[in-house]
């Protein structure tokens, strides 16, 4: 056996792949780091969320609406739904990608949840105005 015994593996790429550093799918970093700074940002909004859901607990319609109508708290709710609705897209995109072999179900299944990762944050972020306005 020889002194190298370590399997080599070669990736081939364009030079403007290599030059970018972009692999076959080329935007793999791109999507990973996007996955990565919205979970650190949910980290504060998340928590923020939920010390605002546990402070408004006994509040009624009136108390809720007076807190939201404040700036930054409709702001932090916005950024908060925002920022999961794309975080949650980006993460079930992956799923996807990863376990669907079919292309027209992959595309399909791809599309139904961008559609529904807009809409829902669509919902939210019109929810959230119509409590602070």
């Amino acid at each position: 056996m020889s002194s190298n015994s370590n399997p080599s593996i070669h990736i081939r790429r364009s030079p403007l792949g290599r030059a970018k550093g972009l692999g076959a799918a080329k935007a793999g970093s791109a999507h990973w780091w996007a996955e990565r700074v919205s979970s650190v940002a949910l980290i504060p909004l998340t928590l923020y969320a939920i010390f605002s859901v546990v402070a408004l607990g006994h509040a009624d319609a009136a108390g809720v609406a007076a807190y939201m109508a404040l700036p930054w708290n409709a702001v932090l709710f916005i950024a908060f739904a925002v920022t999961l609705y794309h975080h949650i897209g980006l993460g079930l995109t992956v799923v996807i990608e990863d376990y669907v072999r079919p292309e027209a179900q992959r595309i399909t299944l791809t599309f139904i949840v961008k559609a529904g990762v807009i809409l829902l944050g669509l919902l939210s972020v019109i929810s959230i105005l119509k409590l602070a306005l």
